[in-house]
């Protein structure tokens, strides 16, 4: 068995340059290729610790799968790993140039809104998503070129709008269901 340490991150334990934009196919075949190397059923007749260690690797490899695979949860990752908090929004710190967004839809879903609206709101709410996951591919190809910090702190920001516009989207949706 190839002892690896189980204690590292999750790029590492891929092999992978520690960056936001990567190769979904590549990190795909890294994950089979990992899934086989580390199936719990290939140390069946292994020690306990050579059985735990594969259990432990395995749950390792689908954490870090399911984190990088996602471009958002990745950068979400990166952040933390380089030590930026990341912790839950609260509504004290909504970004700035959502404040309106935000009134506007509380106020149209206070009242009995019409379904056009409500399809209305959903459309520009989505388009506002679509161009903040473009703003976060360029930062992405930024941080991946320099490595600079002040980067990372932009797709913080970036990434606390995005999920004020997806809560956006979500109570749009919820009103028209």
């Amino acid at each position: 068995m190839a002892v690896i340490s189980l204690s590292q991150d999750y790029f590492s334990f891929f092999g992978i340059p520690r960056q936001l934009s990567l190769d979904l196919t590549d990190l795909q075949s890294r994950f089979y290729a990992l899934s086989r190397e580390f199936h719990p059923d290939r140390y069946a007749r292994s020690s306990a610790a050579e059985q735990q260690y594969a259990l432990d690797a395995t749950a390792l490899l689908n954490d870090g799968y399911r984190v990088l695979r996602d471009p958002l949860k990745r950068a979400e990752y990166l952040l933390s790993q380089e030590g930026f908090d990341i912790g839950e929004q609260r509504s004290k710190d909504v970004p700035p140039e959502l404040l309106e967004e935000v009134f506007e839809l509380n106020m149209l879903l206070e009242e009995t809104p019409d379904r056009a609206e409500l399809e209305q709101a959903r459309g520009k709410f989505q388009q506002m998503q679509s161009d903040t996951d473009t703003e976060l591919e360029q930062l992405f190809g930024q941080y991946d070129s320099s490595g600079d910090r002040n980067v990372l702190q932009n797709i913080r920001g970036v990434l606390n709008r995005r999920r004020y516009i997806q809560n956006l989207v979500r109570d749009v949706e919820k009103a028209l269901a």
